[in-house]
């Protein structure tokens, strides 16, 4: 049901990543292309992994992209996922858990000791999925971004 996804993913992925997108209301962030995300995963030093979820007849109706993190008060690695998503016509089937669990197996394994992700705070049926799960929430904790023209502007560049 899951597998590390191969290149011939990549196109399945990618339109996944637009429904995420459209489900979080901000399909004009998503500018991804499958071209990008080929050479993210499977060019010749990728630093980004993903899997996907399959039904038994081999549809492809989920995936998970995640990258190593690193906890210096820890001193070993961890997982950030970046994103995980089940296309709604199979939510509830097993398929986000089985996804995580596979994330879970590959930080025990590997003697990481975090797994972490974000969620939108509106996103109620999610948070509802990952805290029955056992996750919880790093309330003491903001995320912050810099992007497009701000993050130009600190970096010495012009404005994107």
């Amino acid at each position: 049901m899951i597998r590390a996804a191969v290149v011939d993913d990549v196109a399945e992925i990618h339109s996944m990543i637009r429904e995420l997108a459209e489900y979080e209301k901000v399909p004009h962030e998503a500018r991804a292309t499958p071209e990008q995300l080929r050479e993210a995963l499977f060019g010749e030093r990728p630093a980004v992994f993903a899997h996907v979820a399959e039904t038994d007849a081999g549809e492809v109706v989920g995936f998970s992209v995640w990258f190593l993190s690193f906890s210096t008060w820890r001193g070993v690695h961890g997982i950030y996922l970046e994103d995980l998503y089940v296309r709604p016509g199979v939510r509830g089937g097993g398929y986000g858990k089985a996804l995580l669990a596979e994330l879970a197996r590959t930080c025990v394994e590997r003697g990481y000791e975090r797994l972490e992700w974000s969620v939108l705070k509106w996103n109620a049926p999610t948070i509802e999925f990952y805290e029955a799960l056992g996750a919880r929430p790093q309330e003491e904790w903001s995320v912050y971004r810099l992007t497009d023209g701000a993050l130009a502007r600190l970096g010495g560049g012009a404005a994107a």
